[in-house]
């Protein structure tokens, strides 16, 4: 065996060695910070998607029942119920409307809105024992301080609609409440509902319930947070989103 020859031979310095190490490392640290920026990212999205999902699907909801406000086959002349006195909603005959003019709104706000109808055509809303009345008074309201939509049928238990109380699982907060004061501010919070007439005009808060006969389109306002913070930004998104309805029945005279 040739000794000498195998003596000449050389390693790895230790330099080569520190130098592989750090190579090494940047390679680790550059392929992890890019599989955590892109699950970030993946997170970021899954929120919004679900947020999206969630608030459309509300706003098509609002959308159906509220065009059908004023439905009334019968043209019963005395259908419409007082949706404010619900101890006395049944039987039919009881509790009525205090401005028949108003027909199926009768209350209208910024953020609250009353809508009646006669789906099963008997000429009454909400006579105690038929199937076909559950649906035919719908209150929805904003829930300023749970940041929640709420809806309430037949004078009934007020549910959460979009959004959930603080305490439990929600996918979104509804945050119209701009400034957080928990009041409705004209031209500073976002209307949940915003009212117009035949030519397009805006019927202002403060002109109703007065200006209810005039009602030819309703506008749905929902701006919302999501629940979940983005990973990416450290922030809850905002997103709002508008649809509207026009309540034809309501325009029928």
């Amino acid at each position: 065996m040739n000794t000498q020859h195998l003596s000449r031979e050389k390693g790895f310095t230790l330099v080569e060695i520190v130098l592989a190490l750090l190579i090494g490392l940047l390679l680790l640290a550059t392929v992890y910070f890019a599989v955590t920026t892109a699950q970030r990212s993946t997170t970021g999205v899954q929120i919004k998607v679900v947020a999206q999902q969630d608030v459309r699907a509300i706003l098509e909801a609002m959308a159906l029942e509220i065009a059908m406000a004023s439905y009334n086959p019968t043209f019963n002349p005395t259908l419409w119920r007082d949706p404010s006195n619900c101890t006395n909603l049944v039987p039919a005959s009881s509790s009525p409307a205090p401005n028949q003019d108003c027909r199926g709104i009768q209350l209208a706000r910024a953020n609250s809105l009353s809508i009646e109808m006669d789906l099963d055509g008997n000429s009454q809303i909400f006579q105690t024992g038929s199937p076909a009345d559950q649906n035919e008074i719908i209150t929805y309201a904003y829930d300023i301080t749970n940041q929640r939509i709420t809806r309430q049928v037949n004078c009934g238990e007020v549910t959460s609609f979009l959004g959930d109380l603080a305490t439990s699982a929600r996918s979104v907060r509804v945050v119209n409440d701009v400034n957080q004061n928990s009041l409705y501010d004209q031209g500073v919070d976002i209307p949940v509902f915003r009212y117009f007439d035949v030519t397009g005009a805006e019927i202002l808060e403060t002109n109703l319930p007065r200006d209810i006969p005039l009602i030819r389109r309703i506008d749905i306002n929902l701006s919302v947070d999501t629940e979940e913070v983005d990973p990416n930004t450290r922030a809850r998104r905002r997103m709002t989103y508008t649809t509207s309805v026009v309540p034809r029945n309501h325009a029928y005279r």
